[in-house]
């Protein structure tokens, strides 16, 4: 999601839309750090949330793990 906002205009309004201040959002945005660094940084962890992913539709990765996870201990 974060490569596909590739302008930092662009990354500050969606930061906004997902409830971060302004100013964060304003810092976050025009960050220059590369796509691998941001991945871990609380830019992501806080902004867009597992929660937040389900409800716009992407697959729930570690709910599905846990699902598979536990089908194959039970066998």
């Amino acid at each position: 999601i974060w490569k596909q906002w590739k302008k930092p205009r662009t990354k500050v309004q969606n930061l906004r839309k997902l409830g971060i201040p302004e100013w964060q959002a304003y810092q976050w945005g025009n960050s220059r750090l590369g796509y691998w660094r941001i991945a871990g940084s609380p830019v992501l962890s806080r902004s867009i949330t597992n929660e937040k992913l389900a409800q716009a539709g992407y697959y729930d990765f570690p709910a599905q793990y846990e699902r598979l996870r536990q089908l194959h201990l039970n066998g």
